[in-house]
């Protein structure tokens, strides 16, 4: 989990040190630990998160937000490819697609995220997002980009 190192709420700078610290190539960032996310398993282009809903990620028909489903999907494919990465490596999700399938009502919202081999500097990513007695909420699909210049073909 990553560890503020100032005030959260101050504004990031563009050219200034990051005002947190990541405890490994594999966590959750700010963004995430303030939605509650946990990372299960990351691992050969796969990966397992969950989100419980608490109050705070609730819209106001007291159903979980679907920025807060999509955040979630999008954050374990990125996972996914993190496992595949060297450290270091500079990446963005540059197009994404949620189904909204069911609400979520309570409880706790689990994605499972794979990962498909690059084609260049493109990644194509899928999730499947199920509440814990395993019906589906979401299924999600993204499309990843490598930034220029760190080893991969166009």
């Amino acid at each position: 989990m990553a560890r503020l190192l100032t005030d959260g709420e101050q504004m990031m700078r563009a050219g200034e040190a990051l005002p947190f610290e990541m405890g490994g190539w594999i966590d959750i960032a700010p963004f995430e630990n303030l939605l509650g996310m946990v990372i299960d398993e990351a691992a050969g282009g796969k990966a397992v998160l969950r989100m419980p809903f608490t109050v705070k990620l609730a819209q106001g028909g007291g159903l979980m937000h679907g920025g807060a489903i999509t955040a979630l999907a999008d954050t374990a494919v990125a996972m996914a490819i993190k496992s595949v990465l060297p450290e270091g490596t500079h990446f963005a999700t540059t197009e994404l697609t949620t189904r909204f399938m069911a609400p979520v009502q309570e409880g706790v919202l689990i994605a499972r995220a794979t990962v498909s081999r690059p084609q260049g500097r493109t990644f194509h990513g899928e999730a499947v997002l199920e509440d814990e007695k395993g019906e589906k909420i979401a299924r999600f699909s993204s499309v990843f980009r490598v930034a220029r210049g760190q080893g991969f073909n166009e």
